[in-house]
């Protein structure tokens, strides 16, 4: 039997509450963070809200403040998805997925001017699709090619789009029939990484779904908003766990995040990076034991830890990050559950993967570092020569979970850092090549995010080659000047989404990093 989800006690702090301008509040600041880990802070992201705004005839008012969210974030364009960075697959799909909820459920005239201009953006943006599609370096949002064909669809049957269709059809064919390759004889449940897209068997093709099975414990369905409203609206209407899950994690302002709860992902992120910046005061640790207590009361021996612990899937990113976090909290467990997802060329993040990730393959070698794997272990030089084969330029990678090529960079340097230096190395370079003139670091535009992961990572350097004071101090001094909230959304999900806490604990981790000089 399913249970209602509802958000624990202590939660709801938020990131931006917390401010640390004063160096000396830094400590402090770290403690809060901790104190504020719960089921996840996320921000909300315009696909899976407009799925919400669609429950108008299952819930009014929910269904309302979602319209009203829609309504509130529409971008200058006229397109809906994150203004900052332009990521044309969220500028897609969120723009499809916001103008059908809005001809399903908007009565204002306000309503209709929007669509209007939300028509005219997507026609400029799929004036030249394929080439818009493929400069997006991270490659798709999640489900993307699975999702949108249905949106065009329902968007057609609507009278909303004439011309569109085909333009941005050309470009999904080969990667839909890959993924249904992968699905083929298999029905789509809740051990299987499809339901968290869910929504793609549309009205007409539920017979790939396992109605009986696809339901999480805590209401949901993937422990996705997008796909939990789906399933509320047709495949169970009105289905009262998924509408209690739906309650619990939608925003007062009508928002939808892209996927909650994250508990473990978010505990686990946290510690990893305050963990970097060295030892912690017992007060600190003490905060820290319940969110250790965490990660290990979630590891299942042979088959690893998820994002959170409702949700039933183990991945191989999560798994090698919480092993790597409890080893260096002293509390290692069986290396050989992170060796389960290693793959003939490379780990993998899940079973149904049509394409690998560098990120993963970083995160496995932190995890085997950690576990003493020499660097001559076969293991590791898997790992080794996939991360050659995949780095832009011979100096750095673009991965499909985050935007930023900082992001995979900062984290490889720190993986190889006096372990396989001569992977490192270019990276480094490459990171002190690109810094800003003011300090700052920023693949589209700068960013604190962005910045923090290049202090981490020339900080992790120091001691095993260049990594110049210098460039430290200056980024230093401009994200202490540009360290509040809120930050631009830089992490990939169906939509373009910012993990609060997450970000706010690299920032503390980073500043911590450059105080020690």
């Amino acid at each position: 039997m399913s249970e209602s989800y509802s958000p624990p006690p202590g939660s709801s702090l938020a990131a931006e509450t917390l401010s640390v301008r004063d160096p000396g509040l830094l400590v402090e600041g770290v403690r809060e963070v901790l104190k504020g880990v719960g089921r996840g802070t996320m921000s909300s992201v315009a696909y899976d809200t407009a799925w919400v705004a669609r429950l108008g005839e299952l819930d009014w008012e929910l269904s309302s403040r979602a319209l009203n969210w829609l309504a509130e974030n529409q971008l200058p364009d006229g397109c809906w998805g994150a203004e900052k960075p332009l990521y044309y697959h969220d500028r897609v799909i969120s723009t499809l997925a916001a103008m059908i909820a809005l001809t399903h459920q908007g009565r204002r005239a306000r309503d209709r001017v929007q669509i209007e201009r939300g028509l005219a953006a997507l026609d400029a943006i799929t004036s030249n699709t394929t080439q818009r599609l493929y400069s997006d370096s991270s490659g798709p949002t999640v489900g993307f090619e699975m999702i949108v064909p249905n949106l065009v669809a329902e968007a057609e049957t609507l009278g909303l789009i004439r011309r569109q269709s085909e333009k941005i059809l050309g470009r999904l064919s080969h990667q839909r029939k890959v993924k249904l390759d992968l699905l083929r004889g298999k029905m789509v449940n809740r051990h299987i990484t499809a339901a968290f897209s869910a929504e793609m068997a549309g009205r007409d093709n539920q017979h790939m779904l396992d109605i009986e099975g696809l339901q999480e414990t805590n209401g949901s369905v993937g422990d996705s908003p997008s796909a939990t409203a789906y399933y509320a609206l047709y495949v169970r209407q009105g289905d009262e766990k998924a509408l209690g899950y739906l309650r619990a994690v939608t925003g007062p302002d009508g928002g939808a995040p892209d996927l909650l709860p994250i508990d473990v992902y978010e505990a686990c992120w946290v510690l990893w990076n305050l963990s970097l910046a060295g030892e912690w005061d017992s007060e600190t640790r003490t905060l820290a034991k319940p969110l250790l207590d965490l990660l290990r009361k979630s590891w299942k021996p042979g088959k690893g830890v998820g994002f959170s612990g409702s949700y039933s899937i183990a991945d191989g990113d999560n798994t090698s990050f919480v092993y790597e976090v409890l080893a260096r909290f002293g509390q290692p467990v069986d290396i050989e559950t992170v060796l389960a997802f290693e793959g003939k060329e490379n780990f993998r993040a899940y079973d149904l993967e049509a394409n690998g990730s560098p990120s993963v393959n970083i995160h496995a070698l932190g995890a085997l570092r950690q576990a003493g794997f020499p660097p001559s272990s076969p293991t590791v030089q898997k790992i080794l020569r996939y991360l050659i084969r995949t780095r832009v330029d011979g100096a750095y990678w673009f991965d499909k979970w985050n935007y930023s090529p900082y992001y995979t960079t900062a984290h490889a340097v720190i993986a190889c850092a006096g372990f396989a230096n001569e992977l490192a190395h270019p990276s480094v370079e490459w990171i002190c090549r690109t810094q800003n003139p003011d300090g700052s670091w920023g693949y589209q535009f700068p960013s604190a995010e962005e910045t923090a992961y290049c202090i981490q990572a020339l900080g992790h350097w120091r001691g095993h080659g260049l990594a110049p004071a210098a460039a430290i101090k200056r980024a230093a001094a401009w994200l202490r000047q540009n360290i509040e909230a809120p930050y631009r959304p830089l992490w990939i999900g169906k939509g373009m989404y910012t993990p609060g806490l997450i970000v706010r604990s690299t920032i503390l981790s980073a500043l911590l990093i450059a105080e020690k000089g």
